[in-house]
């Protein structure tokens, strides 16, 4: 059994260090990709606060398909292009939004989200699913939640495709 805690005082950089050795740990021997982004989204629901969903949604076809997650009840499925998620799929780039309600198209699936960060996990160079952090804070995500969730899709993101 896993016990991974967070040290409570950690700054953004040591919080993510400590996050990306506890994911890499939970799952360096786990080839099934569903119960990765499972503990993944645990994972990260435990690590970062201020957090209202933390969780998946995988390539299926031409659209994105809820995955593993963690929080309120969300939206199945989310066209290519459509809302926050639909755009980094498309896009194949991170988004990074402040204040979710001045994002065009935005998808509501929790009214208190305000801020959001959407993460693609790509392999052999197409996007196969994206990781998705919602806040009830605006401007909640910054460029260290970035670059800190960009390096660990990057470290395991092969474990989740």
């Amino acid at each position: 059994m896993f016990d991974f805690n967070p040290a409570a005082d950690a700054d953004k950089v040591t919080l993510y260090d400590d996050l990306l050795s506890a994911a890499d740990a939970l799952t360096a021997e786990e080839t099934d990709t569903i119960a990765n982004m499972a503990n993944i989204a645990a994972l990260i629901w435990q690590f970062l606060p201020d957090l209202n969903w933390a969780g998946f949604y995988r390539m299926v076809g031409e659209e994105l398909v809820l995955g593993p997650f963690q929080g309120k009840t969300a939206c199945i499925r989310i066209a290519l292009g459509k809302g926050v998620c639909g755009a980094a799929a498309a896009s194949g780039e991170t988004q990074l939004v402040e204040d979710v309600h001045a994002f065009p198209g935005h998808i509501a699936c929790d009214a208190a989200s305000a801020s959001e960060i959407v993460v693609p996990v790509t392999k052999d160079g197409r996007v196969v699913a994206v990781l998705d952090l919602d806040s009830p804070t605006p401007a909640r995500f910054d460029a260290a939640d970035k670059t800190g969730l960009e390096a660990l899709v990057v470290r395991i993101g092969s474990r989740l495709a």
